[in-house]
């Protein structure tokens, strides 16, 4: 079996077994529910660091998919920056790593629940109104959560604007 999903003779008119995709989905959801209902329990230094943690892990293992090695402490330290969290041991980092940790891996609250209901599959028109009623926020709020996703390539305006405007995933 090839390593890499383009690396796949059929790659990329692939199918799937809808089923099977469906249980494994299903399972790894459930497992991060549970993950995060401990993460919950922890206290907030605690949960901070699990977080950064695994953000360096995941910046790490993308960019060696890639082929490119990053030392971890610059990722890091770069993260903890990103993120406003004081960390002993911050070293410096190369402008490509701070780069790299800028292009990923960093939402907010508010904005990983919204995506999530979109990936879930999100009914109807997703508005600037819909968004600050679900995530509890100022209107005001729910633009600049929007904006910036709009910014990182991850949602994008569908259809007129003015007041009827909405968004989609790109």
């Amino acid at each position: 079996m090839k390593a890499f999903i383009h690396q796949q003779d059929n790659w990329p008119n692939f199918t799937w077994k809808i089923d099977e995709f469906v249980n494994s989905l299903s399972e790894a959801r459930n497992l991060q529910g549970r993950l995060l209902g401990k993460m919950e329990s922890l206290g907030f230094e605690l949960r901070n660091e699990a977080s950064l943690e695994t953000l360096t892990l995941d910046v790490l293992k993308s960019t060696e998919i890639e082929g490119e090695i990053l030392n971890p402490e610059q990722v890091r330290s770069s993260i903890a920056r990103k993120l406003g969290i004081e960390i002993a041991g911050s070293v410096e980092s190369d402008r490509s790593v701070d780069g790299i940790v800028e292009m990923k891996i960093v939402f907010n609250e508010r904005q990983k629940i919204l995506l999530n209901r979109v990936l879930d599959g999100f009914e109807g028109k997703l508005t600037s109104s819909k968004w600050a009623k679900i995530a509890k926020c100022s209107k005001d709020t729910a633009i600049r959560d929007i904006n910036d996703l709009i910014n990182k390539d991850i949602l994008q305006k569908e259809g007129a604007g003015g007041r009827s405007t909405n968004y989609e995933l790109k």
